[in-house]
């Protein structure tokens, strides 16, 4: 994002909307910091600049650039995979996509939210270490199409100093495999410089049931009672 000077007056009424803290007010001078910004747009469609001094400068839709609005603003489709919203509608709806199906996870790796952000540099640190365990990373996120071809895990050096709102990174995790994984990814994010959120996706029993909670609970890992649960609108198209 960017703001024109020309137009700008001073009243400062953006900083607030502004999620990571970018824009700033010194005097009667109002400035985006361009490198930290992530392009996520909140501060122009929250329409509160008087002057209209706010916009979106055309080389901020280029490559690498173009990477930070694709992953900070959910209106802003992902071109490879089509998907909105960070690219993961697929495993938060899995009641009826079935993309994770019984017997196996989906482990979700939320880099950089709520409200922090993160450089790839930081999701990196964990890609790598995946690729060295022989843990794989889901081809079908968008995260995977910024990465080497060579198998290292690592990003394409035109994107890894890009800064985004979040990434999210997906596992798929067979029963037998869950607690392995799962302590040892939790071990890698000890390295992070950004905060992660983590969810596990899950199928319920038959019976209503979600046997995976005891399964954390014996590894001493809780869960949040919050959790994202599909409200059955659909049928699934995976069993």
């Amino acid at each position: 994002m960017r703001i024109n000077k020309e137009k700008c007056i001073g009243c400062g009424r953006c900083t607030d909307y502004c999620m990571l803290g970018c824009i700033t007010r010194d005097g009667k001078k109002v400035s985006i910091n361009e490198e930290e910004c992530v392009d996520c747009g909140v501060c122009l469609r929250a329409g509160v600049c008087a002057a209209d001094a706010i916009y979106m400068p055309d080389e901020n839709f280029e490559y690498p650039r173009a990477v930070r609005m694709q992953f900070s603003d959910p209106g802003v489709q992902h071109p490879a995979l089509k998907a909105w919203g960070r690219g993961t509608e697929e495993a938060k709806t899995n009641d009826v996509t079935g993309k994770f199906g019984y017997g196996e996870y989906g482990l979700l790796l939320e880099f950089g939210r709520p409200c922090t952000g993160t450089r790839f540099t930081e999701v990196e640190k964990v890609t790598t270490a995946m690729r060295r365990l022989d843990i794989p990373i889901l081809e079908d996120n968008p995260l995977y199409g910024l990465l080497e071809e060579d198998g290292s895990g690592r990003f394409k050096k035109e994107y890894v100093n890009e800064k985004v709102l979040s990434a999210i990174l997906e596992l798929r995790i067979e029963e037998k495999d869950l607690e392995y994984i799962i302590t040892t990814i939790l071990k890698l994010l000890e390295d992070v410089d950004t905060v992660v959120s983590v969810g596990l996706v899950t199928r319920f029993g038959e019976n209503g049931s979600l046997p995976v909670v005891d399964k954390l609970a014996a590894m001493n890992i809780p869960v949040r009672p919050n959790a994202k649960i599909n409200v059955g609108l659909g049928r699934p198209l995976i069993p």
